[in-house]
C-alpha cells in the first residue's frame, strides 16, 4: 500500500513539473527523501516551472475621484472599485447644527423618517422588496453638519438604485401616522441616551453644548423631549425647502462607471421637483460657529446604570476639551497625529498590534493609576471649528485626582514628542486610514464628504504624505495654540468631589497642570 503510495505522488510529480525536472532532482535526497530542489534559492524561480503571469493594472484605469457638475448645481462624485456591488447615496450639507431658526431635532426626525413612504412607493416595505431583488441594503445617517442616504446594490440595479434614491430626498409623504410613529422612536431613544451602560453619546452632546454655547455645532443632536411634539409636516417642509437644494447636495458613488452614474442622476436628479416646493436657499443660516468654553454638569445616579452578573461600577464621567482647528487648516494633520498620539481606551481592552498599548493615556494613565476605568482621546473637526477631548472615567471618590491627571496630559502634550512616539502615531493614524479605506461603504462617505466640503477629494497617498511630513514642531506648535483656548468641560454622574471650572481653567494655564490645593477644617 505504502509503495503504491508512493509511486501516485511520483507520478503527479512528474504532471507538474515534467520529466526532465523531476529526473534532475528525484536523487536519493529528491522526493521521495523529502529534499526536493536542494540548491535553489528561494528568491530564484524553480526550473522546469512555467513562468508565471500576474494581473495588471491597465494604464487607462486611474485611481483619481471623478467630479461632475450639472446644469442645477448638483455634484456627482465617483470611485471606481471593481466588483459585483456598488455603493450609491446623497449626500446634503445640513444637520443639526442648522437649526437656528427652527426647533433643535428636525435632523434627527429626517434621519428616522428616510427611506418611508414616497411618491413612488407605498411604504417602507415596498422599499426594501424593491431593494431586495437587487440584494441591495439602505440606511440614513445625520451627524451635525451632513445628512447621508445610501444605498448598496449590486451594480446592475443602478438605474433603479438612483431613481429610489431621488424618491427618497425629494419626495417624502411624511404621512401622519409615520411622524407619529418617529415621535415614538426619538422618544424610545432619548430615554435608552439616558439609561445605556456607555455614556460617551451623552457626554459628547455635552462637550460640544459647553464648548459652543447655543450656535452652531453645540445645538443638540438628538430631539429635546420637549420638541417632539412640535415638530410637523409643515416644519419639517420648511426646513426643507431651505437646505434640500442641489447646490448643497453631492451624488457620491463607489464601485459603478462615472458615466453611467452621470446618466442617472440627469435622468432623475437634474429636473426633478421636491414635494415642498421650489427651493429658498436665501434662508441657509450661514453662522460661523464661536468657540465659548464653559462648564455642562449632569448630576446622576449611577450605580444601577449596568446590573446583572457582573455589573459596572459605580463611576463618574469627565470630558474636557480645548478648541482645536477646522479640518480645511493645513493644522488639522498635526492635530489628527497629536489625537493619536494620546490614543487611549478603556482599562480592560484587549492588547496587540494597532491597539494603541503604547499611547500616552495607556503608558501615563491606565498603566499608572489602576483606579482609572477609562482614559480616551477624541477628536472632533468641522468646517469652521474643531474640539480635541480626552474623556476619563473613574469611582466618584477620586474625581479631583483623576480631573488633575488629565489636566496634567494636557499640559505635557506642549512638550517636545519623541522621535519613536511620532513615528510609532503617524504610522499607526496611516496604517488606520488605509485600513479603513479597504471598506466600500466607507469609501464612499469619504469621497461624498470631502466633495460636498470641499468641491475635490484628497486620495489616500496624498494624506499619508502630508501625515509624514508632520514634524515634532508641528505638534508642539498646534498644542500651544490649543492650550491659549478656554476649556469645555461635561460632567456626568455624583460630582461631589469636581473641581470648580475656574481651578479647572487655573491648572490648564499652569506649567504642571496641577489644580490649586483647597484646605478644609472638617471632611
Amino acid at each position: 500500500m505504502a509503495a503504491h503510495m508512493s509511486r501516485c505522488r511520483s507520478w503527479s510529480r512528474v504532471q507538474r513539473y515534467g520529466i526532465a525536472a523531476y529526473r534532475r532532482y528525484s536523487g536519493p535526497s529528491g522526493p521521495s527523501g523529502g529534499g526536493g530542489y536542494p540548491n535553489i534559492s528561494l528568491c530564484s524561480p524553480l526550473p522546469g516551472i512555467p513562468t508565471p503571469l500576474f494581473a495588471s493594472v491597465d494604464a487607462h484605469e486611474k485611481c483619481d475621484t471623478r467630479i461632475t457638475t450639472l446644469e442645477n448645481g448638483l455634484r456627482v462624485a465617483s470611485q471606481n472599485k471593481f466588483g459585483q456591488f456598488c455603493t450609491v447615496g446623497i449626500l446634503v450639507n445640513s444637520g443639526s447644527r442648522y437649526e437656528t431658526k427652527y426647533p433643535s431635532g428636525i435632523a434627527h426626525f429626517l434621519e428616522k423618517l428616510a427611506f418611508s413612504s414616497t411618491a413612488q412607493y407605498g411604504s417602507r416595505d415596498e422599499i426594501l422588496l424593491t431593494l431586495e431583488k437587487h440584494g441591495g441594503i439602505c440606511d440614513c445617517q445625520t451627524s451635525r453638519d451632513t445628512t447621508m442616504y445610501a444605498i448598496s446594490a449590486e451594480v446592475k440595479g443602478l438605474d433603479t438604485v438612483v431613481s429610489l434614491l431621488a424618491d427618497a430626498v425629494l419626495q417624502p409623504r411624511l404621512l401622519d401616522e409615520e411622524i407619529e410613529m418617529t415621535r415614538m422612536a426619538v422618544r424610545f431613544e432619548l430615554e435608552d441616551l439616558n439609561m445605556r451602560p456607555d455614556p460617551e453619546p451623552l457626554l459628547t452632546e455635552m462637550i460640544h453644548a459647553a464648548a459652543y454655547r447655543s450656535n452652531t455645532v453645540g445645538l443638540p443632536r438628538f430631539c429635546p423631549g420637549d420638541n417632539v411634539d412640535k415638530i410637523d409636516r409643515a416644519v419639517l417642509h420648511s426646513y426643507l425647502q431651505s437646505y434640500y437644494c442641489p447646490e448643497r447636495m453631492v451624488l457620491a458613488g463607489v464601485g459603478i462607471q462615472h458615466e453611467q452614474l452621470v446618466e442617472c442622476a440627469r435622468k432623475y436628479l437634474l429636473n426633478a421637483r421636491p414635494v415642498w416646493g421650489d427651493a429658498t436657499p436665501a434662508n441657509v443660516d450661514l453662522s460661523v460657529a464661536q468657540y465659548t468654553g464653559g462648564l455642562i454638569k449632569m448630576e446622576k445616579d449611577m450605580s444601577d446604570v449596568s446590573l446583572g452578573p457582573t455589573p459596572i461600577p459605580e463611576l463618574a464621567h469627565i470630558m474636557i476639551g480645548l478648541e482645536s482647528c477646522s479640518f480645511l487648516e493645513d493644522d488639522f494633520i498635526p492635530f489628527a497625529v497629536l489625537n493619536m498620539m494620546m490614543g487611549g481606551g478603556g482599562s480592560f481592552s484587549a492588547g496587540g498590534p494597532g491597539k494603541g498599548m503604547f499611547t500616552r493615556l495607556y503608558l501615563n494613565v491606565l498603566n499608572r493609576h489602576h483606579w482609572m476605568y477609562n482614559a480616551t482621546a477624541y477628536h472632533h473637526s468641522y468646517e469652521d471649528s474643531g474640539l480635541l477631548c480626552i474623556h476619563a472615567s473613574a469611582d466618584p471618590r477620586q474625581v479631583r485626582e483623576m480631573v488633575e491627571i488629565i489636566t496634567r496630559e494636557f499640559i505635557q502634550m506642549a512638550g517636545t514628542p519623541g522621535e519613536l512616539e511620532l513615528e510609532r502615531a503617524k504610522t499607526q493614524l496611516k496604517s488606520m486610514l488605509m485600513m479603513n479605506l479597504e471598506s466600500r461603504p466607507v469609501i464612499f462617505e469619504d469621497v461624498g464628504r470631502q466633495v460636498l466640503s470641499t468641491g475635490k477629494r484628497k486620495l489616500p497617498h496624498e494624506l499619508c504624505a502630508l501625515i509624514s511630513n508632520v514634524t515634532a514642531g508641528d505638534i508642539k506648535r498646534v498644542t500651544s495654540k490649543m492650550l491659549r483656548s478656554k476649556p469645555a468641560v461635561a460632567a456626568l454622574g455624583d460630582l461631589t468631589e469636581l473641581p470648580s471650572f475656574e481651578h479647572i481653567q487655573t491648572a490648564l494655564s499652569s506649567k504642571d497642570g496641577r489644580l490649586p490645593r483647597t484646605y478644609r477644617l472638617f471632611r
